[in-house]
């Protein structure tokens, strides 16, 4: 038998539907599917730009240095949801999709270099990385529109591009100003892309962007917010390194690791791997209220290194007080935005209140504590007792049996 003459001509069939496969069009939603190794290592590259950002807080511990982390993190976050949100929703394990996600990774490489300093000398060169990758991330959605068919879907996908490419337009204009006159323009970027998402989402009932809630979704979102727990662990660790080996120094920065561990506990048990209810507006309060959550609590792994810093004084210095009592406070009162958006077992209601209570009180005492400002350590403890006595208050709702009935 002679050997088959068109191999190579099979082998190039193969290799272009490998790299030439276009993506799922809106609509066609992988409900089973589960987060790739790829993803993973998206997401890990986002380690090293939060951690850029939060160094910069914890060094600029100021109102300034608190506008500034904002507005550069929630820039970071949209190009994560984005990134994400695409593959979840029209990605493939294929060539092409794996092309583009490295593409995007050799993007935030480069932005992770000029993000610590990015409110400052490098804010022209974060500026055009940033617009480079809106600029792909446009292109992908545009990819996407060519092979909808429902108009709606058509049109919908039309708007979120226009608002990409005015974005871009945006942060090219702002290589023409300095100082906070470009933060400014940065700042118009990421409010018109929350603003104009959230409208798209909220406004119909017929989910626009053609993106449904799974559970390889919420992974994901969970996914983030260990990477951003992850950062606040190397936060401490390097305060600790860097401040002296006193007893109470190292005291103070395990103290404030129990605090990391507070978000842990009170998030995954809260919200963790829950899959938010399926209407419009849930979904959207469900996508937004995780940005400033995990920039609080990348915010308060900047006030950690700070409070160690300042492991001495008789008094926690205000900057840094204010710093992780807020965020600690911030934390807690999105968590209890997100258990009211989330599903939970039939005949909980009354659980699901009580959380929501007691998560409220929670950031209310951290805020109190941030007032009175004590002493580093003893700082510390009392917003970590706090995390803890939510969890403990939430799990003795769930172990109860009559609690909701």
């Amino acid at each position: 038998m002679s050997p088959p003459e068109r191999a190579p001509e099979s082998l190039g069939a193969a290799l272009r539907s490998w790299f030439t496969t276009p993506p799922r069009p809106h609509g066609e939603i992988v409900r089973d599917r589960t987060v790739s190794f790829l993803e993973l290592l998206f997401d890990l590259v986002f380690v090293v730009l939060v951690g850029q950002v939060a160094h910069h807080l914890a060094v600029h511990v100021s109102w300034s240095g608190v506008i500034d982390f904002a507005i550069v993190f929630t820039m970071i976050w949209i190009a994560w949801v984005n990134g994400s949100m695409y593959h979840e929703a029209h990605g493939r394990e294929d060539g092409r999709s794996r092309t583009l996600i490295f593409l995007q990774m050799y993007l935030l490489v480069l932005l992770a270099v000029f993000a610590g300093e990015a409110p400052a000398e490098d804010s022209a060169p974060f500026a055009i990385t940033y617009a480079v990758l809106l600029a792909v991330l446009a292109a992908q959605w545009w990819s996407v529109r060519r092979y909808d068919v429902e108009p709606a879907f058509r049109r919908a996908t039309a708007n979120f591009v226009i608002g990409l490419c005015l974005a871009i337009l945006v942060m090219v204009a702002s290589l023409l100003v300095e100082g906070s006159a470009r933060l400014l323009l940065w700042a118009v970027v990421v409010i018109g892309w929350l603003l104009s998402v959230s409208w798209q989402f909220a406004s119909r009932q017929d989910r626009p962007l053609g993106v449904v809630p799974t559970e390889s979704m919420a992974e994901r979102f969970g996914l983030f917010t260990i990477i951003v727990l992850g950062e606040v662990v190397v936060g401490v660790v390097g305060g600790m390194t860097q401040t002296s080996r006193d007893p109470l120094a190292m005291t103070t920065g395990l103290l404030a690791l129990t605090i990391c561990f507070g978000f842990w506990w009170n998030y995954f048990d809260a919200v963790g791997r829950r899959v938010p209810r399926e209407t419009p507006r849930m979904f959207v309060a469900w996508v937004v209220a995780h940005l400033p959550l995990t920039g609080a609590i990348a915010a308060a792994g900047a006030g950690m290194v700070s409070l160690i810093e300042h492991w001495s004084d008789e008094r926690t210095p205000v900057g840094t007080a204010w710093l992780l009592a807020g965020s600690s406070a911030l934390m807690l009162a999105l968590l209890a935005v997100l258990v009211a958006t989330v599903h939970h077992q039939p005949g909980k209601s009354a659980l699901t209140t009580r959380v929501e209570v007691a998560l409220m009180t929670g950031a209310l005492a951290c805020l109190v504590i941030g007032v009175i400002r004590p002493q580093a350590w003893l700082l510390a403890l009392l917003i970590a007792l706090v995390h803890g006595g939510v969890w403990a208050y939430g799990f003795v709702l769930r172990v109860t049996p009559r609690v909701g009935v």
